[in-house]
């Protein structure tokens, strides 16, 4: 099993900046990509970014230019800078890791509010 555990959420005024963590622990082996997600009041889970073992990234086009992606290895830890933010990047923020064989884990979620 693998526990995720984010952090970093809160409230900012639009055009402002957070930083989101997440960090994993357990039955840490064969981690391949690690991405964030975010799913907004009605409205279906969306992938925000990833980023596998090798530095892949991928965004989605409403974030590109804004957020950025990036994970540290030794510390097992996914992060998401996100700069400029407007009222609908708010929603809850999800963590998920995926192993080479596809299995799948979802951490809780980390609320980001941006206010307009």
């Amino acid at each position: 099993q693998v526990q995720l555990v984010e952090s970093g959420g809160g409230l900012v005024q639009a055009g402002g900046s957070l930083r989101l963590s997440c960090a994993a622990s357990g039955s840490i082996i064969a981690i391949d990509a690690m991405a964030w997600h975010r799913q907004a009041p009605g409205k279906e889970r969306e992938l925000v970014a990833e980023i596998t073992a090798r530095g892949t990234t991928n965004y989605a086009d409403s974030v590109k230019g804004r957020f950025t992606i990036s994970r540290d290895n030794a510390k097992n830890t996914v992060y998401l800078q996100m700069n400029s933010l407007k009222p609908e990047d708010t929603a809850d923020y999800y963590c998920k890791v995926r192993r080479v064989w596809g299995r799948e884990y979802w951490g809780q979620g980390t609320q980001v509010t941006v206010s307009s």
